[in-house]
């Protein structure tokens, strides 16, 4: 999930060898193209289109029959209309991020979900919102798991912050792929044991923190009250048996098993891999004397 200041479709063809949907808003005042017109001979010749017609966001007028249409009742917003377009891309041109593409430019189809609400909680002039999702043939379903996602992304924004502050997750320093997806597990079954001992924990407020009912906590708030739980609620695992460290490499001998590297695989605009300055390699600088 994107914000507006990103160029959803490119994100979404880079990434489009991989299992993954791509959701972003766009600017209210956008114009996406349509699929491209079946070819129609011409006798006086000329090339073919290679685009169909243009749809503005902020004229209705070039809107063709939706898609998809639903209506929602929120709490928050009254009734929701969503509007889904199918199969409109952006007509690229060799700016900005594309300016180093060598092959024809891509056509990148998705669909477009037009969003609008009764009301804000904040009581401001609610405003059309405009998303573009990376897939196409959408249905209703769809439609409205889009944009409740969307609606939905700072809570992920929190999770990610609350995964990486409170739980640790960036803190290791670990050298192998495979111990940071062991190390990413354990992080999520540690978020998962705070969402399942929150309405038995105790809430452990701070003094400038307002009261919570126990089923509204959250994992940070019950992370300070689960060492108490911890004591009382036991655990499936067997008592630690008594073990003492290593003795380690001995004092004066080098590392004869050195650790493996692996390359960040950093891809420059060209499309070219990122090569050190010589300067900056290993056994390139002379050694000083004296």
């Amino acid at each position: 999930m994107l914000d507006a200041g990103y160029e959803t479709p490119r994100i979404a063809w880079l990434l489009r060898d991989l299992p993954v949907e791509i959701l972003g808003r766009m600017r209210s005042d956008r114009v996406l193209r349509r699929p491209t017109p079946p070819r129609i001979y011409n006798p006086e010749g000329g090339r073919p289109a290679k685009h169909g017609g243009e749809f503005i966001f902020g004229d209705p007028a070039t809107w063709d029959v939706e898609r998809a249409v639903t209506h929602t009742d929120t709490r928050l917003y009254g009734q929701v209309l969503a509007q889904a377009w199918d199969r409109l891309h952006p007509r690229l041109t060799r700016r900005a991020a594309w300016v180093g593409h060598d092959e024809p430019l891509p056509i990148i189809e998705g669909t477009v979900i037009r969003l609008t609400v009764d009301h804000l909680p904040s009581r401001g002039e609610p405003k059309p919102l405009w998303l573009w999702w990376s897939k196409v043939d959408a249905t209703n379903a769809d439609v409205d798991r889009c944009w409740q996602a969307f609606l939905r992304r700072f809570d992920v924004e929190h999770t990610f912050r609350l995964l990486k502050q409170t739980l640790g997750w960036t803190a290791p320093q670990l050298r192998e792929p495979a111990a940071a997806n062991r190390w990413t597990w354990l992080v999520i079954a540690a978020h998962t044991q705070l969402r399942l001992a929150r309405p038995l924990a105790q809430d452990l407020r701070r003094p400038w923190e307002r009261p919570m009912a126990p089923e509204r906590l959250t994992p940070a708030r019950v992370r300070r009250g689960f060492r108490k739980l911890r004591a009382t609620s036991g655990s499936p695992a067997h008592a630690p048996k008594p073990s003492r460290p290593g003795p380690g490499r001995p004092p004066g001998s080098r590392n004869q098993q050195p650790a493996a590297r692996h390359d960040v695989g950093l891809i420059l605009v060209t499309g070219q891999a990122h090569q050190r300055p010589t300067h900056h390699k290993k056994g390139t600088k002379p050694r000083r004397t004296g």
